[in-house]
């Protein structure tokens, strides 16, 4: 209906009120299992259904991140799975990047046509590392990662058995991240009984890197930190969700800050649409909540794949049509 239309002075997008916030909790529901905001899949959306194509639409997104991150956070911490010396490496590399990735996609990737190739080869990645993990397991992994992988089916075995109980989730509630150690060479932690480390000057270095690919999409890095997490750390799904979402909210937060103040470039002005990126937000926050909430549910595989698919039809979509 007419009544709920709306014209946003920034982008100039016209939609239907309703229509961003349910697209967004949708996203948001499924990606924050995996560690992700979600906002990865709402720039194409913007740019392609709403035709919002400027380069303000990179801030806007951090807008979103900012608005609807912090419940999901928020269940991982009550859940006790979060694992905060990766968390503050995550952070400590990421917010330079975003600062570098402004620069990058003001100055460099100004044109709609350019920034959507830009966007469909980081995509093409990042569902290309999924789907490898997938179908063709790292022979180095972990014996803890496999461990706790047996460990997720043995109990949703034992729960499908017991039918008189109600429904369980597969991890269990006395599952918590216990950091072991910290040092400028390597972190430690447990978590169901098992531990995982990873190389703390790599995960700074990966984590700078995705900054400025992430300050420039727009989207904080959690889309491409987390599955990096997952592919070369052997670090399971459960323990780094919650650390990446916190990592993309904190470098979103400077990256909106970052858009916000800076004067126009090439005639294009970078200041975010606020009250689109908060309409966003709002789905966004029901989502993430719903699903760091379900994510216990879940195995590790289901989350993957959801990811893996939406991310490799997207980036194949954008790439094609750079050259037509």
């Amino acid at each position: 209906m007419d009544i709920f239309n709306m014209t946003f002075p920034i982008s100039g997008v016209t939609t239907n009120v309703l229509l961003p916030p349910l697209i967004s909790l949708v996203i948001s529901f499924f990606t924050s299992m995996g560690g992700i905001s979600g906002a990865f899949l709402l720039l194409p959306f913007q740019m392609s259904v709403l035709n919002y194509t400027a380069p303000s639409v990179s801030g806007t997104n951090h807008v979103f991140n900012i608005v609807a991150i912090p419940s999901g956070v928020y269940r991982y911490v009550k859940e006790g799975r979060m694992a905060w010396p990766l968390t503050w490496v995550v952070i400590a590399g990421t917010l330079p990047g975003v600062f570098i990735g402004y620069y990058l996609r003001v100055l460099y990737l100004p044109g709609p046509k350019m920034f959507k190739l830009f966007v469909g080869c980081v995509l093409f990645y990042i569902g290309f590392r999924l789907f490898k993990e997938l179908l063709f397991p790292n022979k180095a992994q972990s014996a803890a990662a496999k461990s706790l992988e047996e460990k997720f089916k043995a109990r949703t075995a034992e729960i499908r058995k017991d039918q008189s109980s109600k429904m369980a989730a597969g991890i269990p509630t006395d599952a918590v991240v216990k950091t072991i150690s910290v040092s400028m060479k390597l972190v430690e932690y447990e978590f169901w009984g098992e531990r995982f480390s990873f190389h703390t000057i790599g995960m700074f270095s990966l984590a700078f890197i995705v900054g400025i690919i992430g300050g420039a999409y727009g989207i904080g890095g959690g889309a491409i930190i987390a599955p990096f997490c997952v592919a070369f750390f052997n670090l399971p799904i459960y323990t780094i969700a919650g650390a990446t979402l916190m990592g993309t909210f904190i470098t979103s937060v400077a990256g909106a800050l970052f858009f916000s103040i800076l004067p126009a470039t090439n005639g294009a002005s970078p200041m975010p649409d606020w009250p689109l990126g908060i309409l966003f937000g709002v789905g966004g926050f029901i989502g993430m909540y719903l699903g760091a909430k379900t994510q216990k549910y879940m195995p590790q595989k289901f989350i993957k794949v959801f990811v893996g698919s939406a991310i490799m039809f997207l980036a194949i979509k954008y790439i094609v049509q750079y050259f037509y």
